[in-house]
């Protein structure tokens, strides 16, 4: 994915580091680079060498909301639900406010969603009233 400058995708808003919770027997927590855009969360692995091949990236039109599961003295705990109702777990250290980012910019992108829709049925409504004007 390129900065914002390279015409790719979206506009960045931040990038940094979460924690993601491996879905693994044990559940150990993995470092993961990440990138929030106007579009999507992109989480690549931080040990190199994975190039794109190691990118995950989780569209918002995919995303169904954030879960803030819990504070601790160092971490916030959050979960992404997806559409299709998988959890993603991660953790951020508490000052960092990543969870804040995420809701922000998903909520950012469905409010854009909903208005595109309503106009398209407004357009639709219109032209309905227009052709039956016509007959």
């Amino acid at each position: 994915m390129k900065g914002p400058s390279g015409g790719s995708a979206s506009e960045v808003i931040r990038e940094g580091e979460l924690e993601k919770r491996s879905d693994s027997l044990f559940q150990l927590w993995k470092k993961k680079q990440v990138v929030l855009s106007k579009e999507s969360l992109s989480l690549l692995s931080p040990e190199g060498g994975g190039g794109k091949a190691r990118a995950k990236e989780l569209r918002f039109g995919s995303i169904q909301k954030v879960d803030c599961v819990e504070r601790t003295g160092k971490y916030v705990y959050f979960t992404i639900v997806t559409t299709d109702r998988k959890e993603i777990d991660f953790r951020c250290p508490g000052e960092s406010c990543w969870n804040a980012s995420i809701t922000m910019a998903l909520i950012d992108f469905q409010n854009k969603r909903a208005i595109q829709d309503f106009k398209s049925r407004q357009e639709a409504v219109e032209q309905a009233a227009a052709g039956s004007r016509d007959r």
